[in-house]
């Protein structure tokens, strides 16, 4: 018998960073390690990724990392994770040990696993089994234990026309169910959605639809994962006479690597290049980037691509999951494009890019997989407890479902559940650029206050001989006031400083730390009574 606890470092009550733990005995299984992108206000946050804090004190019981798929919000933080666990082992599949590689994954640490083939790890196993997802050879993973498997869906959807990679083994899974199935793990972002996903996230016939309506050029902005949209584009476009042109390298590559293994098929003839571009039948895929939505076709419309210039016949398709914190951006640049003339097709309301499982998809789920146990995963905590509802309303008794925090932690002993409220500390890392170091909350506070009141600059320059102010204060200010119309204002300002600096100078010895705190301290209750803002003051004050 085992002792078997299961945890969250991230994904449960918010829609990405997803990374769940499974400690069998004294091993530890880590599945998934995604990143979540930073909102608007989060003032200059580029992603955020999990506290890898426990799993860094805990190394030498790591057996390994399970990716399921090649979409950042299950593998994005995985370079960040061998940054501080340089010898982590990494198992993925074909498709998605090729996304880390573009990452910058050393391929030194990529385990290449296949679906269906188990692998062994002294008491237990791992057994992955293929999934229907929009990204190509996508896994669920079944960890055998002595007392019944633990399973984790990942992302999925019932779709029995999804062959070749986004083929699901059913048959596997439903094995699996019969054998006994401890704790089945399922995701939940789409649970509120009535019936199956498919086939509303087919969208070929609208693709092809715009194609052929449309009087000019054709750009379809998608992102590079994607794959099965991407593919879905190729197959309009067939006897379309129009030419396909890739935008960007890191698109290009994509695309290269999935028509050399077989993940996209495209007409002999129908791939364009550079010199196509203007050309009235041309269809341009542009790579966009979730981290800064809409970035590139900002770009085109500013006029700073170097390639493409808009015209007025263009017909623009936001061919990409639409999101609540980017529709403010989305809707601007609509509006922009519209004054130009461009045709904008969205995807419909009633059609979805994202190959989430729907609410009999969950339940499909949990009726071949028949568990014990029933924890919900992936998502914001009302999905989470429309998921559980679901399990409920099938029989599963409201004491077997498990709705959890990220760091709170189940337990099984002999296959029974013992909740002990065991917490484990979890925080979120706050990434800033290409630094994998977290930017902490107070910086944070810190560009708060400068976005919303500004900074001043006090400077000065003291004798050191003659302990004398030699030049200064000078008073420079950003984001608070402008100058040129502030005269009085910053008069007083330097009145202030100039007093605060003369009272502190003796013919012996300059206290700079007392200068610099009390023109702070008067400064901002001065500033904050006349102009009822409290903008980051620094003062700077040296001898020569």
């Amino acid at each position: 018998m085992s002792k078997i606890k299961i945890f969250s470092l991230g994904g449960l009550d918010e829609n990405g960073k997803n990374i769940y733990c499974v400690e069998v005995d004294k091993d530890i299984f880590i599945f998934d390690c995604g990143l979540k992108y930073a909102s608007g206000n989060m003032l200059g946050i580029d992603y955020i990724i999990p506290d890898f804090s426990y799993l860094v004190n805990n190394k030498k019981r790591i057996k390994g990392l399970f990716i399921t798929h090649g979409h950042y919000e299950n593998m994005g933080a995985t370079l960040d994770l061998l940054s501080v666990i340089p010898n982590l082992k990494v198992f993925a599949t074909k498709f998605t040990k090729y996304v880390l590689m573009e990452m910058g994954v050393n391929e030194s640490n990529i385990y290449e696993i296949k679906a269906h083939k188990k692998m062994n790890f002294s008491h237990v196993s791992i057994f992955p089994i293929s999934v229907s997802h929009s990204s190509p050879d996508s896994v669920m993973y079944v960890i055998n234990t002595k007392d019944g498997a633990i399973c984790y869906t990942g992302d999925f959807i019932f779709d029995p026309s999804m062959m070749g990679a986004y083929d699901m083994d059913l048959g596997k899974i439903a094995y699996v169910g019969k054998q006994g199935v401890l704790c089945l793990l399922s995701e939940s972002l789409f649970s509120e959605n009535v019936g199956h996903t498919s086939p509303n996230h087919k969208l070929e016939d609208l693709f092809k639809k715009t194609i052929k309506n449309a009087q000019g050029r054709i750009m379809f902005m998608v992102l590079p994962t994607h794959l099965y949209t991407i593919d879905e584009i190729f197959r309009a476009a067939q006897n379309s006479h129009r030419k396909i042109v890739v935008m960007g390298k890191r698109l290009q590559n994509m695309i290269n690597f999935g028509l050399k293994e077989g993940y996209l098929n495209i007409e002999e003839g129908m791939m364009g290049d550079l010199s196509n571009i203007n050309d009235s039948n041309a269809i341009l895929l542009i790579c966009d980037d979730k981290s800064s939505p809409y970035s590139a076709m900002n770009k085109i419309y500013n006029g700073y691509d170097k390639f493409i210039k808009l015209k007025n016949n263009d017909t623009i398709v936001f061919a990409e999951p639409r999101y609540d914190s980017n529709e403010k951006v989305l809707v601007r640049l609509e509006n922009d494009l519209a004054e130009l003339g461009c045709e904008i097709v969205n995807i419909p309301s009633d059609k979805s890019i994202l190959h989430h499982a729907s609410s009999e998809d969950l339940m499909q789920m949990i009726k071949l997989m028949r568990p014990k146990y029933y924890m919900p995963v992936k998502g914001e905590y009302r999905y989470m407890v429309g998921n559980a509802d679901l399990a409920y309303s099938l029989g599963i008794p409201r004491e077997n479902i498990i709705l959890k925090q990220n760091g709170e932690v189940i337990e099984f002993d002999n296959g029974t559940l013992i909740d002990k409220n065991e917490k484990i500390k979890v925080n979120d890392c706050l990434i800033d650029g290409t630094s994998s170091e977290d930017v902490g909350e107070l910086v944070i506070k810190d560009r708060e206050m400068l976005s919303e009141n500004g900074i001043v600059l006090i400077s000065a320059t003291i004798s050191r001989q003659d302990k004398v102010l030699l030049v200064g204060p000078e008073v420079t200010t950003r984001g608070f006031i402008y100058i040129k119309d502030s005269g009085d204002l910053i008069l007083e300002i330097k009145k202030i400083c100039s007093n605060v600096i003369e009272r502190n100078i003796t013919p012996n010895y300059v206290d700079y730390n007392k200068i610099k705190t009390e023109i702070r301290d008067e400064l901002s209750k001065y500033l904050y009574e006349e102009t009822e803002c409290k903008p980051m003051i620094i003062a700077v004050v040296q001898e020569v």
